[in-house]
């Protein structure tokens, strides 16, 4: 039977995308992109915010009327929507199938089967149970890189976020597990990078060893030959210590980057959002990584309009973009979520100047990006290459400095045969926005 995956959202649910095609493919399950070809269909939702969630609606719609016409025998959803809203789900649309919560992944095959079988069930167990052992994945992203999620779900309860009501309390995935799964990814898929991922990764281990244990994991997966970088995503800054820090620095296959999400500048607006940090502590830690790693990029994402968010609040917020110029930042509009305490609060902004503050902000973010990729005329980098462009001596890489997806790309005229996943040496010519141009100088080589 051939299987159609739709996985929406963050990285972190493509990781379990890929967990469940894993188990899928191993049990002879033909995995295809094709609806066309489709006899079944998994959709894995998103619902952080509004236009995750209307997103992932769409695209259960548009597969139930696959499932109404018969052209797919199942229909069964996944992940966060499916977890928040599965009664609704239920109700309104009955031609799914299953709806599977976000921690029955590994039920996968068993709820196929069920489906063909005429008995369908939904599996929605607790969201804090203890997390099933890794199973082997099927890599989505090209093989090159792939992201290793360490844990699971999250204890800060911010305000406006609903990922501990459908994501369950934070627990770290076994080092054992993690070093074993990143072995398998380099040895048997061809990984040449690492994208550690969770809703947090800087407090890493705290709840199985008492104490963080990220800079210890990255020292363990340094160690994996053939790997070459390991990147770090969302990483709490108020949990950032000179532990993390020194490690980064030290470690060379580590990446000199950082996503640390701030959210906001202004002390009473981090408050009211259930942040554990002030503008000067952000400040402090940024002062910190950057003095002790002087050409470390860090990223961040920002809320605009957040509820009783005054015109002086968001002028704190341009100050702080101002005089930290960070190398990559978005921002979202606040998003007003069911059941989080923000939904509740005096003051909501009105859509239109949410998003005219976000595009002040941005504005201001692009001259500083711009100026920073004028800045890289000169410098000979180390890129990762993506790939070939069509009939062109020319190359798509990445920096350590891009992030897959999120962040710029670096273009390449070479003559050279290169494969994708090679690294090498490229001297940066010019810019176009966001984006770096380069001439190849030479191939990488241990």
């Amino acid at each position: 039977m051939k299987v159609l995956f739709i996985s929406l959202g963050c990285d972190k649910n493509l990781v379990d995308t890929e967990t469940m095609l894993g188990y899928l493919s191993q049990k002879g399950y033909e995995i295809t992109d094709d609806e066309t070809e489709a006899e079944a269909v998994v959709v894995n939702t998103c619902c952080f915010i509004h236009d995750a969630k209307q997103e992932s609606v769409d695209a259960i719609l548009e597969m139930a009327d696959l499932r109404k016409e018969g052209r797919v025998k199942a229909l069964i959803v996944t992940g966060c929507l499916a977890q928040r809203y599965s009664d609704e789900i239920q109700e309104e649309i009955p031609e799914v199938d299953v709806i599977m919560g976000t921690q029955a992944i590994e039920d996968i095959v068993e709820a196929l089967e069920k489906v063909l079988a005429g008995e369908a069930k939904n599996y929605l167990p607790d969201i804090d149970k203890p997390l099933p052992k890794l199973g082997k994945r099927m890599i989505t992203t090209g093989g090159h890189y792939a992201y290793l999620k360490i844990a699971e779900g999250c204890d800060k309860h911010c305000t406006y976020c609903v990922i501990p009501k459908v994501r369950g309390t934070y627990r770290s995935v076994p080092m054992e597990e993690l070093v074993e799964q990143a072995q398998q990814l380099v040895e048997d898929v061809g990984v040449k990078e690492l994208i550690l991922v969770a809703q947090e990764t800087t407090i890493y281990g705290t709840d199985l060893y008492g104490e963080k244990k990220l800079p210890e994991l990255l020292a363990r997966l340094s160690e994996i030959r053939g790997l070459r970088w390991i990147r770090i995503l969302y990483c709490y800054p108020e949990e950032i210590d000179d532990d993390l820090i020194e490690e980064i620095a030290t470690n060379d296959k580590v990446c000199n980057y950082l996503d640390i999400p701030v959210q906001h500048a202004s002390d009473r607006i981090l408050k009211r959002m259930g942040r554990r940090t002030t503008r000067a502590e952000l400040e402090a830690t940024i002062n910190k990584l950057r003095a002790r790693i002087p050409d470390i990029c860090l990223r961040t994402t920002l809320i605009s309009g957040f509820p009783g968010e005054t015109e002086e609040d968001h002028e704190e917020v341009m100050e702080f973009v101002d005089a930290m110029e960070f190398d990559r930042l978005g921002v979202f509009t606040y998003s007003k979520e069911e059941d989080t305490p923000a939904t509740l609060m005096d003051d909501q902004i009105e859509e239109e100047l949410k998003e005219a503050r976000r595009g002040e902000i941005m504005e201001l973010q692009q001259e500083i990006a711009f100026e920073k990729a004028d800045a890289m005329i000169g410098k000979t980098v180390l890129a990762m290459i993506e790939g070939r462009i069509a009939d062109e001596d020319a190359y798509i890489a990445r920096t350590y400095m891009d992030a897959p997806n999120v962040d710029g790309y670096l273009f390449i005229n070479t003559c050279k045969d290169l494969m994708t996943g090679d690294l090498a040496y490229v001297r940066i010519t010019g810019s176009n926005e966001y984006d770096l141009i380069g001439e190849l100088e030479d191939e990488f080589s241990e």
